[in-house]
């Protein structure tokens, strides 16, 4: 495949080529053609262009000093290679006498102006090729769809049943006695933003998601049939977000294109790895993993209050979304979801001896660096 991909793009370069001394005859810089048919045209690597050769001569007559040679990992030349077919040859040969005496051409035929076909690296991209072959495996829907959160560690054990996963993790990794807990935690992270506000953005991106939610507000308001005006709301810069991958991931608009949500601090006393849910789902079954999950570690682990609140503060963020999209009564019960997840959150909160209100102002805490010992 690599040998294939080398070909066409040598084959791509010598085309090119050929587009552009034909577009200087068209446009009246030159007289003649000099262009040929594709059919004559032999492939072309990197630095055998006529203006690189012009390049390659000057630095060996000491008249120029260029780093284009090896941004590009070409090979400089000063003469037309002897394996090209005599015609070609002969055309590169005069299209060499052609920048030597024609200014405008001369001109033109400068680094500045040509294509540089500078790709990423075969191995890169392989690389990337394989780990998105991955990512669309863990995030596949029949692995999701019960809405369930799950560790990298649980996710990974799936995985390991799985013998196309394991071939393509051991292409990935090089090895076959790799550590797929390992490779999917790392993979998955590259894809996860935290699920909520509070662990995505500095204090700067949390003024704007407050600005965001007001613009919410009164878009809901204007639905209802009431006249609002509706203020454009700031975009997001990367100085808001905590982590550079999760503005790459959202961007201004703050647009969710990860694969993962991540649910910061919800690891477990026994598996201490990232737990994550699939951005794929709706806020109904993000509701359904999250409440399933508190109701979980509040029965079998008995965690704090501390530790819980997490989970509620992230039902909280759901529910004006679930009552927007998702409060229609259900046909076998007539049960409106959006309704009935915000009565188990007042009565959660009610058991646990805290507000909803004080749900919003929960922060995690942050590990003190005080009395830490050297080693």
């Amino acid at each position: 495949m690599q040998r294939r991909a080398a070909t066409h793009l040598a084959r791509m370069i010598a085309l090119q080529e050929e587009l552009d001394w034909q577009v200087y005859h068209i446009y009246g810089l030159l007289d003649e053609d000099p262009s040929l048919p594709p059919e004559e045209v032999p492939p072309l690597e990197l630095g055998e262009r006529p203006f690189e050769i012009v390049m390659a001569r000057q630095m060996a007559a000491g008249e120029l000093e260029t780093s284009w040679f090896d941004r590009h990992g070409s090979t400089p030349i000063t003469e037309p290679p002897a394996h090209w077919p005599e015609k070609y040859r002969l055309a590169v040969e005069h299209r060499l006498e052609i920048i030597a005496t024609n200014r405008d051409i001369a001109l033109i035929e400068q680094p500045e102006y040509k294509r540089r076909w500078n790709l990423p690296k075969w191995e890169d991209l392989e690389r990337k090729a394989l780990e998105n072959w991955l990512l669309d495996h863990m995030e596949s829907a029949a692995l999701w769809a019960d809405p369930e959160l799950r560790s990298c560690s649980r996710l990974a054990d799936l995985l390991r049943r799985e013998p196309e996963f394991a071939q393509v993790a051991e292409m990935l990794e090089g090895r076959p006695d790799y550590d797929i807990a390992a490779l999917v935690k790392r993979l998955a992270l590259k894809q996860a933003v935290p699920f909520l506000p509070v662990l995505r953005y500095k204090p700067s991106g949390l003024e704007k998601r407050r600005e965001w939610e007001k613009t919410w507000e009164l878009q809901r308001r204007e639905d209802a049939g009431e006249k609002v005006e509706i203020p454009v709301p700031p975009k997001y810069g990367s100085a808001d977000f905590q982590d550079a991958t999760w503005w790459s991931l959202r961007l201004g608009l703050d647009v969710p294109k990860e694969r993962f949500i991540l649910y910061s601090g919800f690891e477990g006393t026994s598996d201490s790895s990232p737990v994550i849910g699939w951005a794929g789902w709706d806020h109904l079954k993000q509701a359904q993993a999250l409440t399933a999950h508190f109701q979980h570690v509040k029965e079998k682990e008995g965690l704090s209050v501390e530790r819980l609140k997490p989970a509620l503060a992230g039902l909280l963020e759901l529910i004006p979304w679930l009552k927007q999209w998702h409060n229609e009564p259900d046909p076998a019960t007539g049960e409106r979801m959006g309704n009935s997840f915000a009565a188990f959150l007042e009565t959660e909160c009610q058991e646990l001896g805290i507000t909803v209100d004080s749900l919003q102002e929960w922060t995690p805490v942050r590990a003190s660096r005080a009395g830490r010992r050297r080693g």
